[in-house]
């Protein structure tokens, strides 16, 4: 069979096929499971003429991402998957099983993994469908089972992996042994740091600039994340913090938390001490609600946090986002 593959969210960046260092993993194992029965797998060329695809698989993820805005006329069926579409759906087990095949992504270093330990999440984030999707966290794959083909680095996008127990401290576990370079990117949550865990994850390899990420969605979450990271540095951690902060509806609590951290970094620059600590902000989107527009002080507040150049340089109220605007302005006119 010929296999046609569409990766709707990154052709709606306009990117080109499989040019991303955050691979679709579904579309990569759909890959794997096709070539390992012998069919040929490619990106869709919708001026392939000589023979028409068997089946194209459509992936989109964000169900606020354009769909594939081309008619698809060289294909016996079309195959749409991916939360953008459905949040029921699901790959088959036998595919899901699979490892991505790798090979068919552009720009990923060759030891570089991507994969899940656990699926799920126990919170109930407002901005969040992992729990309608995935329910409870439940154990997923080994990490042994990630590493294939000599790939030492991995990217874990786990939703909540200190919330799965036993099992998780297990994986990092065996993550330490094996020497694994790590990036959990979806975040750890602070609030599950113990003792215990923070002398694992100082032993940890971290990938990125040795960097561990927490998130610090609501202004309580800044004590965990402190307590966290002070308990981590205390066990000889000697990287850096990322905290994800979600941006709410509430511009002065939004700013508020975020200058926390932006005035906590100008202090750790001056007084030359280590770890420091850097945010990410993300406007919200509503799950129900994909195309609400977003506010224009959350797209200007993640514009000076997210461009680190900006965010060390100075505060808030000075960055400039467009001629003539300063956003001291968002202040003054209340």
């Amino acid at each position: 069979m010929i296999i046609g593959l569409i990766d709707v969210d990154g052709h709606a960046k306009k990117k080109k096929w499989g040019a991303t260092i955050y691979p679709n993993i579904a579309l990569g194992k759909i890959a794997r499971w096709h070539r390992n029965h012998g069919d040929t797998v490619e990106w869709y060329n919708p001026l392939r003429t000589e023979r028409p695809y068997d089946i194209v698989y459509m992936s989109k993820i964000f169900n606020f991402s354009p769909d594939y805005g081309y008619i698809i006329s060289n294909a016996r069926n079309v195959i749409k998957g991916g939360t953008g579409y459905d949040i029921k759906s699901v790959l088959p087990k036998e595919i899901d099983r699979c490892q991505p095949d790798y090979s068919i992504y552009r720009n990923i270093p060759k030891d570089y993994a991507y994969g899940f330990l656990t699926r799920g999440c126990p919170n109930k984030c407002r901005w969040c469908v992992v729990p309608r999707k995935e329910g409870r966290i439940v154990p997923y794959m080994d990490v042994d089972e990630i590493a294939i083909e000599g790939r030492t680095k991995l990217v874990l996008m786990d939703n909540n992996i200190l919330a799965a127990g036993d099992y998780a401290k297990q994986q990092v576990q065996k993550i330490i042994e094996r020497g694994y370079r790590v990036d959990f990117n979806q975040a750890l949550d602070a609030r599950l740091v113990t003792d215990e865990w923070a002398q694992l994850l100082a032993k940890v390899k971290w990938l990125d600039k040795n960097r561990i990420r927490f998130g610090c969605d609501t202004h309580k979450q800044i004590e965990y994340c402190e307590r966290a990271m002070e308990m981590i540095i205390g066990y000889g951690f000697h990287g850096e913090f990322f905290l994800y902060t979600m941006l709410n509806d509430d511009m002065n609590e939004c700013y508020d938390r975020i200058q926390y951290w932006w005035q906590r970094l100008q202090d750790a620059r001056k007084n030359h001490t280590g770890n420091w600590v850097y945010a990410f902000a993300q406007p919200y989107r509503d799950p129900d609600n994909p195309h609400r527009p977003i506010p224009q002080w959350q797209k200007d507040m993640a514009a000076w946090v997210n461009k680190r150049a900006h965010f060390v340089a100075h505060s808030f109220e000075e960055f400039e986002p467009r001629k003539g605007f300063k956003c001291i302005e968002y202040f003054n006119c209340k």
